[in-house]
């Protein structure tokens, strides 16, 4: 980070147990999951679910901002289905994402441009370039 980085917002989690039944609770109380691992019968969430609904919901607003720039809105039923695959390949494991964007009504060579920038601009997509096979794709 530069000296001119602006801190923003720091989101503060207590997580126990892991994936097997664990629990995750933020510092504000907003935030209070069970956890249970993927696919198994617990009743809880899993980190894959949590990170692709916080990826998708911060795509949408880098779309936005996107948007804002060509002096635009997003269609009004914009919508992101993130896929967090988790992945075990020679005994280590390793995630694999897919976002399926959706933008109705807009044209398809705007809609690329908005959602090229967002991939380029979004904290989420930053974070994980290079390190795990991202797909995204205009629906």
């Amino acid at each position: 980070m530069t000296q001119a980085a602006k801190l923003l917002y720091t989101a503060k989690t207590h997580t126990s147990g892991g994936r097997h039944d664990g629990i995750s609770r933020s510092s504000d109380g907003r935030l209070d999951v069970k956890l249970s691992p993927p696919g198994s019968a617990g009743i809880g969430t899993n980190p894959e679910q949590l990170f692709a609904a916080g990826w998708s919901a911060c795509f949408e607003g880098a779309m936005e901002i996107a948007a804002r720039k060509r002096k635009m809105d997003l269609p009004r039923k914009c919508a992101i289905d993130a896929e967090i695959d988790l992945v075990l390949d020679e005994g280590a494991y390793s995630l694999r994402a897919r976002l399926n964007v959706s933008l109705p009504g807009l044209d398809r060579e705007i809609a690329h441009g908005i959602i090229d920038e967002a991939h380029q601009t979004c904290p989420y997509s930053k974070a994980v370039r290079g390190n795990i096979d991202v797909t995204v794709a205009l629906i």
